[in-house]
């Protein structure tokens, strides 16, 4: 027998939501590239100096619910 896309597709539907969800995020997981650690460092490294600069009072602060308003706007929603 021949599996399709589809014949998945209907077969996952056939689960109970937790386990849909556990096979989505199984399939992501699977999706993603393997880790790069030199990156992940980089990233640690960003974090930490913009946490640092934040706590010097060298950044701005804005409300996550402008940014979201401001962001709908942008893209015409």
């Amino acid at each position: 027998m021949v599996t399709t896309l589809k014949s998945v597709e209907l077969e996952a539907m056939k689960l109970p939501q937790e386990q849909r969800l556990t096979l989505a995020h199984r399939l992501l997981c699977e999706a993603e590239p393997p880790r790069d650690h030199a990156v992940d460092a980089l990233w640690e490294a960003e974090i930490v100096r913009r946490i640092d600069l934040f706590d010097q009072g060298l950044t701005e602060r804005h409300l996550a619910s402008d940014v979201f308003k401001e962001l709908d706007q942008r893209l015409g929603e």
